[in-house]
């Protein structure tokens, strides 16, 4: 009895979490949505994008991020972790999402775009990509980030809802006459 009470209470945990799925660019094709219907969807990562830049004397503190010291140099460090929820601000050219990942700027966001390298997946867009960092803008300054970050790519979550419509009959059941 306790194992069939464990079983079912994992079963109805397991319901209710979450099904991500990458973010592609059939889903983008096949769904057709307007900019507003995009605003109504909440899409994740799928992994760290870390981005980093060199502050200069006098600039002002970095603000949702880290200030640290990398060879004696002050380095503004931003870190955004996997699973955080990001939201659609605008699409800046055709199949390029700008996502905002923090909740206090529109003017922070990242760009995400399909990939042919990665599945039509949307991925992290840079200026640039070297073979060890991209560069990307996120607010008004240019980050760099490691080339791992490619590899973050937005997911959705993805209920599927069926109808099935069921028409029940009981039949009392029949007697042979006597």
């Amino acid at each position: 009895m306790r194992v069939f009470l464990y079983v079912l209470v994992l079963m109805f945990v397991a319901s209710c979490a979450p099904s991500l799925r990458y973010y592609t660019k059939e889903i983008h094709d096949d769904s057709r949505w307007s900019d507003s219907e995009l605003r109504k969807i909440q899409f994740y990562l799928s992994g760290d994008i870390i981005l980093w830049r060199d502050i200069n004397m006098g600039e002002s503190v970095i603000t949702n991020g880290k200030l640290k010291m990398v060879d004696g140099r002050k380095v503004g460090e931003v870190i955004i972790r996997r699973g955080t929820p990001g939201v659609f601000l605008f699409s800046p050219s055709k199949n390029h999402y700008a996502i905002s990942f923090d909740p206090e700027s529109d003017a922070k966001y990242l760009v995400f775009g399909p990939s042919d390298k990665a599945g039509e997946r949307y991925v992290l867009l840079a200026k640039e990509w070297g073979k060890r960092y991209g560069k990307v803008t996120y607010g008004d300054k240019i980050y760099r980030t490691p080339a791992e970050s490619a590899f973050a790519f937005l997911m959705v979550n993805v209920t599927k809802t069926q109808t099935t419509n069921v028409k029940s009959e009981r039949p009392s059941g029949r007697r042979v006459d006597n």
